[in-house]
């Protein structure tokens, strides 16, 4: 929510009326806000939070949403570039089809759209964005190092939450 918002954590603390250090901690796993946290932040960057059931997500889910939370803030960053990679990918992809299967169809819908309504598809966990993780258009967006990194932060995460 902070990095889709661009907010530095300090700034999310003020907004939701909390500390930095209670953000930090959030982020990191080593403290859980309550729901009424979560809407009363959410609501201070002007998001609503929502609840949602769904089977849980395997590893490879959550570290295919982990790498695109990061893409997803480049994206706010350089939308431009970002989407112009994308639909260069895409359009290889489906020269590499022979029929565009259903998610090919819907990432070309979604690269229409505003960078911040794409945003929120790539970080979505929901069981439909899962699949469209699957074959996303956003190869190359990071470099070796920076993916690199989002997968050290993953491990670190998981290993926090084992």
């Amino acid at each position: 929510m902070r990095r889709l918002k661009g907010l530095k954590q300090a700034e999310l603390a003020q907004a939701g009326g909390t500390s930095q250090p209670a953000i930090a901690a959030y982020e990191t796993g080593r403290k859980s806000p309550t729901l009424a946290t979560v809407r009363r932040l959410a609501a201070s960057v002007g998001l609503e939070a929502t609840v949602h059931f769904s089977p849980p997500m395997t590893r490879e889910e959550r570290r295919s949403l982990h790498l695109h939370r990061a893409i997803a803030e480049r994206l706010i960053s350089e939308p431009d570039r970002i989407i112009g990679q994308a639909r260069r990918n895409l359009q290889r992809m489906r020269a590499g089809a022979s029929e565009a299967p259903q998610p090919l169809r819907e990432w070309g819908l979604l690269l229409d759209r505003p960078a911040e309504a794409l945003a929120e598809v790539l970080i979505d966990p929901s069981p439909w964005a899962r699949e469209l993780r699957h074959v996303t258009p956003f190869a190359g967006v990071l470099t070796a190092g920076a993916r690199a990194e989002v997968y050290r932060e993953f491990a670190a995460e998981e290993a926090r939450h084992r």
